[in-house]
């Protein structure tokens, strides 16, 4: 991503500067290796190999932080703010953990410190979040946030590929990493689901709160069924607060999205996030989720912002964040699919319901198909917590008449 950035701000200095009156600049760069080929020339001296030359600079009014992880990047972005130099960061992980403490940081000092590239690449979320929608009470978000997942499940539901080879394809692509496990285990969308409830909510949410559950275990059958049900399976980021309570649930895991959701037509590597607030409705906001140059654009409208207040000794502040009281997993509330394998013989459907009414469960819709000497059920369930479906589970596994627990799926969007 670093070298698009340097690439888009050598393309667009000129029209930046006719619409702005300042000439934006890349005067140092810190890379571990110096001399690696480069997509980009660099005047000589650019290059550096310390980082903290960058910040300490005098001649750099602006800091960009692309390297990822918690620490230096955390140490330099507070060295830069202390300095009075605004700093635009694409950094998810060091956001997520602690970025209550940088946004405090970048007030005391007076300048910007501004992340549209961190949650969702290219598309203009957090702006929208932290300005447009600052006077909005937001009820949820629901977000396809991390293009490798929404690349595998877009394959196994239009292909019928297994998981495995779907991700192999991600990662023959560039989609996913050689170790993709960040990305399909949840960790990547968690991180942004994180930042996206505490800009959205006014509550410190970091990444520890987030409930994480990925896509490795969803089969081909489960898809399938799916399908066949009407539903298309996402991986969601969902952020909620409750209008009464004011408790905030943040989760990321699998989900069957009804095919009429706007969610449900996200395709391969894109992102989408579907905001749904209290005054101005529901609101889409589509596009590129990763990639260099999507990226590079969402850090360049952050410098550019970013150099304009600078110059007129202002910044955007984000205010204070109280305490998040969360509502963990099994106190959230969904509709879900369950399917069971079951001996095909006479009492086996009034045993199991029985588990289900005893847990208050109820059933929306249900299923059943023949398995030689099995059966399995299928059913859909009205909404009901988490901790009664979990029961029902732990019930439903004792039951001799139960050979096999096969999906659970929460359904959202219905």
């Amino acid at each position: 991503m670093g070298a698009a950035f340097v690439q888009l701000v050598a393309q667009q200095a000129d029209a930046i500067e006719a619409r702005t009156g300042l000439r934006l600049e890349v005067t140092r760069v810190a890379v571990r290796n110096m001399s690696r080929e480069r997509e980009v020339t660099l005047a000589e001296g650019v290059l550096v190999r310390d980082a903290h030359a960058v910040v300490d600079d005098p001649e750099v009014d602006l800091v960009v932080e692309v390297i990822g992880g918690i620490e230096p990047a955390r140490e330099m972005i507070v060295t830069a703010l202390g300095k009075g130099k605004p700093v635009v960061t694409a950094n998810k992980e060091l956001l997520a953990n602690v970025g209550t403490e940088l946004y405090a940081a970048a007030d005391a000092a007076g300048v910007d410190l501004l992340f549209e590239a961190a949650v969702a690449g290219g598309i203009p979320l957090i702006r929208a979040l932290r300005e447009s929608l600052r006077g909005e009470p937001i009820r949820r978000i629901l977000g396809i946030v991390n293009g490798t997942t929404n690349f595998i499940l877009t394959k196994m539901t239009e292909e019928a590929a297994d998981y495995s080879v779907a991700l192999s394809e991600a990662q023959r692509l560039g989609f996913a990493e050689r170790d993709p496990t960040a990305d399909v285990e949840g960790f990547d969308a968690g991180a942004k689901a994180a930042i996206m409830a505490t800009i959205s909510f006014g509550t410190k949410v970091v990444a520890g709160d987030v409930y994480h559950e990925g896509i490795s275990g969803v089969t081909a059958a489960d898809i399938a069924m799916a399908t066949r049900l009407g539903y298309v399976v996402k991986l969601l980021a969902i952020c909620e607060q409750d209008a009464d309570t004011g408790e905030v649930a943040v989760r990321v895991h699998p989900a069957m999205v009804p095919k009429h959701h706007p969610l449900a037509s996200v395709r391969e590597s894109y992102n989408a996030v579907f905001v749904e607030g209290a005054a101005v409705g529901s609101l889409m906001f589509y596009g590129r989720g990763a990639g260099g140059m999507p990226t590079a654009s969402a850090v360049l409208g952050d410098v550019i912002d970013a150099a304009v207040n600078l110059r007129q000794g202002t910044h955007g502040s984000l205010g204070t964040f109280g305490r998040a009281k969360i509502r963990p997993i099994d106190e959230t509330s969904s509709e879900y699919l369950i399917s069971l394998d079951v001996a095909d013989r006479p009492g086996v459907l009034h045993a199991v319901a029985g588990v289900l009414a005893r847990n208050d469960v109820s059933v929306r819709a249900m299923e059943q198909e023949g398995l030689h000497d099995d059966a399995r059920l299928v059913f859909i369930t009205h909404s009901a917590k988490e901790s009664a479906v979990q029961a029902c589970l732990r019930e439903l596994r004792d039951l001799d008449v139960v050979t096999r627990i096969g999906s659970l799926l929460r359904v959202i969007g219905g």
